[in-house]
């Protein structure tokens, strides 16, 4: 059984100060980018506002290729 003392509740709440800041924003946009896609239909957040365009391309490229296999006629 823990201790239920006032030191150990004071230990534990600076254990939560050591926690990084990356960590405490888990799903969290600060300090992210939007890019739109498919006419505002997609939203991408990104933290390298530069790879804006590669995203942009990588998600195109995803996106005919998932659809190329569909799309294909098989012949009997």
């Amino acid at each position: 059984m823990k201790k239920d003392t006032l030191e150990y509740r004071m230990m534990q709440e600076r254990q939560r100060l050591k926690i990084p800041d990356s960590k405490l924003l888990t799903g969290s946009l600060a300090g992210k980018y939007p890019v739109i896609l498919d006419g505002g239909k997609t939203t991408i957040f990104i933290s390298d506002k530069s790879k804006e365009r590669e995203t942009r391309e990588n998600y195109e490229i995803r996106m005919n290729n998932r659809f190329m296999v569909f799309s294909k006629k098989t012949k009997p």
